[in-house]
């Protein structure tokens, strides 16, 4: 299990059954195969299982390696590509909270101090207080805010299919995101547990928005994407497209994992928000993770604290901390990252503690696919 609720979970049940028909073989890796050859079996397992198509890129001592397996388009049947850019979910949690990190850095603000100081009013209502949380705790999820992605009207209108087809386009702002989960009392009191909340991250964005007085997306771009030249990387506000090369992206539009397939491709974002909405491609998340553990983009006192980690009781191999997610291993190894879905996407990303070997891949579903498994044949071996 990991630590990610995916954005699609309120209108899909992911399963391991779900097949579809005549999956392509993989296509031959590129780069230095030696010590890849468990990834491979697995990307070629999870497609056989039912994604439609899987692209995967890792980094090591060897150089970079990449794979593909099945197709990108039902339609045509053309294959996926090592440069395929995808949205990547809740990945972008992790650029939200450096940038924060950064800020704290630059003592333009602290992670202790209270969402009310930066967000005055907003969140309110239902048991819900901001003078009683911090921003830190908007981080590790220890907020108790409710997750809007949760509400029942908010899944039926832009996860299942008559509502997605009617609502697909629709643009959302964070306030009116923020509110839907202010209907709701929160889930506990602020510090006393863990649970996962897209609203935390919304909020995470409005701060940013509050301290620097620029939009998150601007202040990822002017932080990250451009220091580090993360030119598959973008954070696309209100745009239904994702930028070529790029595969179909598909779902079930369902609660179960059966039943028609739908290309999702197109969609307005906006309903992730700063949560779920960043693009990008398998190269720019691994260089990204490999620079933000080895200590480019922040200073020491403030990656031990986005490595500081509270621990989820349902899930005894991982531990949250700011935005990044500790996850040990069958094998013992522990990886830093996180993973994230969107419709018709599902993305994970990790890198080693000294950032010298870096995994990132995407399956073009939301519905099917064991993201473990070929996590573990990676890093372990199997």
């Amino acid at each position: 299990m990991r630590a990610r609720k995916v954005l699609v979970a309120a209108a899909a049940a992911l399963a391991l059954s779900a097949t579809l028909a005549g999956p392509a073989m993989a296509a031959a890796p590129t780069g230095e195969a030696a010590g890849h050859s468990a990834t491979r079996k697995a990307v070629e397992a999870v497609v056989a299982a039912g994604v439609p198509g899987v692209t995967l890129t890792a980094r090591d001592a060897h150089g970079t390696w990449s794979t593909t397996a099945g197709v990108g388009d039902l339609r045509t049947g053309a294959p996926r590509s090592a440069d395929d850019r995808y949205r990547v979910g809740s990945i972008t949690k992790t650029f939200v909270s450096t940038v924060l990190l950064q800020l704290e850095a630059e003592g333009r603000l602290s992670l202790d101090d209270k969402v009310e100081k930066w967000l005055p009013g907003v969140v309110h209502g239902n048991g819900h207080d901001g003078r009683a949380i911090t921003v830190r705790q908007l981080l590790n999820h220890t907020s108790g805010i409710f997750n809007y992605t949760a509400d029942e009207d908010f899944g039926r209108t832009y996860f299942l299919k008559d509502g997605f087809f009617k609502h697909r386009y629709d643009t959302l702002t964070a306030r009116q995101l923020v509110a839907i989960a202010m209907r709701h009392k929160p889930d506990f009191a602020p510090g006393t547990s863990w649970k996962y909340s897209n609203t935390n991250y919304v909020l995470a964005g409005m701060v940013i928005k509050s301290v620097t007085g620029h939009s998150y997306a601007q202040e990822i771009t002017h932080r990250i994407i451009d220091p580090l030249r993360l030119t598959g990387t973008s954070v696309p506000g209100t745009r239904v497209t994702v930028p070529q090369p790029s595969s179909r992206a598909y779902g079930k539009l369902a609660l179960t994992a059966t039943g028609p397939t739908y290309d999702v491709t197109r969609l307005n974002p906006s309903i992730a928000s700063s949560a779920g909405e960043i693009i990008s491609d398998s190269a720019d998340l691994t260089r990204f993770y490999r620079a933000l553990l080895r200590g480019t983009l922040l200073p020491p006192k403030q990656l031990k604290e986005m490595k500081t980690t509270v621990k989820i009781a349902q899930a005894p191999n991982i531990r949250y901390g700011l935005g990044l997610v500790d996850t040990t291993l069958s094998c013992g190894v522990h990886v830093w990252g996180h993973d994230g879905g969107i419709h018709g996407s599902s993305s994970w990303t990790s890198t080693t503690a000294d950032g010298r070997h870096a995994l990132a891949f995407n399956f073009n579903g939301d519905w099917t696919g064991d993201s473990d498994a070929v996590v573990d044949a990676e890093y372990c071996g199997n």
